[in-house]
């Protein structure tokens, strides 16, 4: 993974950065060397190197070389003369997640980066999973006698069901601790701004993030997400995220993010509405249209979510976004197909069979085409 680095420009630079590191001072620690198969350590990183082989075979892997190498090199910009034991793995998950194991694999879940804004986000997140690594935090976990008996749980449950959902709790069988927690936001921020990033993000993933989980999960977040449920939700973090940041500005690498993952956001927008998880969903989609110019994805998924909810109202909401997305010009196809089927339930037969022929003028393989031609007939007078 190292070797194809080679050549590749920095990443994104759209503002000054550089600014003195904020955090702990104590030095980064060399390169890990892999321990005797027989320690504790050395016992994890076999079991982590059979699930990594595991995960590069999983249907679930995105194999996109180009992003891929992007995400590798953002991580290598962090983690500096650990990177050649670094090795980072998309997975299309919906769901907000990273994490890191000992033996050097990153395992980044697509609900992440759909919900990030820019790689300043993104960093924040990959340099506080990289302070847990360099700071050896699972393995103190292990270590820890009164954990002994959760990560015994954990490895039973990791053996009995695999790689996909399990990587992510590789400290997840129990939390780490609230000094773990601090010293991982500490080094996460030094690695952040010494590689130019703008340190006030990192709260702001925090606050949407919370914002998103407490619309059906209230106080008690950490049931709502992977994330939190190995990372203790703490009131103040907000408040210490932005006094490590400083007042010092950096890049933001909104440009550049945002045309790696275009090409995927779709695909993870059908992902995040098939959890079926209607508010939350519309929490994630009314801040990144809120962010963001008019945008045709963003509106069709949100008309979706209010379709496929159907509350009170929910009909004429979708509606208004899905004729928005499609007067923005070049929509997603389904926008056709969503907006054909609530013409149709609202006994809307011209305007459900002229959404349809445009569906199917987009599509005309796609997997219902039979059905909706079978509408098409039935409507026409």
């Amino acid at each position: 993974m190292y070797g194809m680095l080679a050549g590749l420009p920095a990443p994104a630079q759209d503002a000054p950065g550089g600014a003195a590191m904020t955090g702990s001072d104590d030095p980064e620690p060399p390169r890990f060397k892999r321990p005797a198969i027989d320690t504790d350590e050395g016992g994890l990183w076999a079991m982590m190197d059979r699930e990594e082989t595991r995960l590069r075979r999983s249907p679930f892997l995105v194999r996109d070389f180009a992003l891929t190498r992007y995400l590798q090199q953002i991580t290598c910009t962090l983690v500096a003369d650990h990177c050649p034991d670094v090795r980072v793995h998309l997975v299309r998950t919906p769901l907000f997640n990273a994490n890191m194991a000992p033996n050097g694999m990153m395992q980044i879940w697509t609900g992440l980066l759909l919900r990030v804004e820019n790689e300043a986000q993104l960093v924040a997140v990959l340099g506080h999973e990289i302070g847990h690594y360099l700071e050896r935090h699972s393995l103190e976990r292990l270590r820890d006698a009164k954990n002994r008996a959760a990560f015994a749980q954990f490895l039973g449950l990791f053996g009995a069901v695999g790689a996909l959902g399990q990587l992510g709790m590789l400290a997840g069988a129990f939390s780490f601790s609230r000094e773990q927690e601090t010293r991982a936001d500490r080094l996460g921020m030094r690695l952040m701004r010494r590689a130019g990033y703008d340190g006030r993000q990192a709260a702001i993933v925090w606050d949407n993030l919370l914002a998103e989980l407490r619309v059906t999960g209230g106080d008690d977040v950490g049931k709502r997400s992977p994330m939190l449920a190995t990372h203790p939700p703490v009131e103040s973090r907000r408040d210490e995220l932005l006094a490590l940041a400083g007042d010092a500005t950096g890049r933001t690498g909104t440009q550049a993010f945002r045309d790696m993952v275009a090409p995927h956001r779709l695909a993870w927008l059908m992902d995040e509405i098939r959890r079926g998880q209607f508010e939350e969903s519309l929490a994630l989609l009314n801040r990144l249209a809120g962010n963001n110019p008019p945008d045709a994805e963003l509106l069709f998924a949100r008309g979706e979510v209010y379709r496929l909810r159907n509350d009170t109202d929910d009909a004429r909401k979708s509606v208004e976004d899905l004729r928005q997305a499609i007067d923005l010009g070049r929509p997603p196809a389904l926008a056709y197909r969503s907006l054909g089927l609530l013409h149709k339930q609202m006994g809307e037969s011209a305007q459900a069979r002229d959404a349809f022929e445009k569906y199917l003028a987009e599509l005309p393989d796609a997997a219902d085409s039979g059905l909706i031609r079978h509408y098409v007939t039935e409507l026409t007078p």
